[in-house]
């Protein structure tokens, strides 16, 4: 039995689940520093992904799973609670608690891209001819300690990066559709995050999800060319 594929799984897990409960754990904080204890009192303000995983098993254990089995990659979900009184008289507030959970995944994205220069910078890493999502460095020498780092620096900066500008598409029910409204005077914040389009669900995804698809390789390439300067991929 090849054990790569495995292996390769639970990086991805792992990586998937840290990036995920940063995200929450960050929309939580964000949300009590503005006055709305909820997460706070649902015990989603931590990094302890048992609390998490227990609020939404489907989307942070079944779902990761059978992406990664299907795409070979892993998508996914948590949520953390907030009061929609609190974020109705507070929209501002709301705003940047919305915003808040992909801030997390680009600073875990950015943190990912300093390990790579580290990396690089020693003479263990090198930009790969060809980049892929488990492949955004790659080791000098193969096997050992650090061809298993780049794979996995690798896959926390390509999740990160996914995690964090998806969920920035102000569609109804991503962190974009409340987090925009960081840019509107309050009672038309108020307005736009209860009005027609804010209860979209599931269709709300899809819609979001058909968009990213189209647009990701763009963000993917900018993404590598802002890490690699002068490299040129594309």
């Amino acid at each position: 039995m090849d054990m790569q594929p495995i292996v390769l799984g639970v990086i991805w897990y792992l990586a998937f689940l840290f990036s995920t409960v940063c995200h929450e754990g960050a929309h939580g904080l964000a949300a009590k520093i503005g006055g709305d204890l909820t997460a706070f009192h649902g015990g989603q303000v931590t990094l302890n992904p048992i609390p998490h995983m227990k609020r939404e098993p489907f989307g942070t254990i079944v779902v990761p799973i059978l992406s990664y089995i299907f795409a070979g990659w892993m998508i996914g979900w948590a949520s953390a609670p907030y009061d929609p009184v609190w974020a109705q008289r507070y929209p501002r507030r709301a705003a940047w608690m919305a915003l808040a959970g992909p801030a997390a995944n680009f600073v875990l994205m950015i943190a990912a891209a300093i390990g790579i220069h580290i990396g690089m910078a020693i003479g263990a890493f090198r930009a790969p001819a060809s980049a892929s999502f488990t492949r955004i460095t790659e080791a000098v020498a193969k096997g050992g300690p650090a061809e298993l780092l780049a794979t996995v620096l690798s896959i926390l900066f390509v999740l990160n990066l996914l995690l964090g500008t998806f969920n920035l598409l102000p569609v109804p029910p991503l962190d974009g559709h409340n987090g925009i409204t960081v840019l509107f005077p309050e009672p038309l914040a108020a307005r736009f995050t209860r009005g027609t389009f804010a209860g979209l669900g599931f269709a709300g995804l899809l819609i979001a999800w058909f968009v990213y698809d189209k647009v990701f390789p763009i963000i993917f390439k900018l993404a590598l060319n802002l890490l690699y300067p002068g490299a040129h991929y594309g």
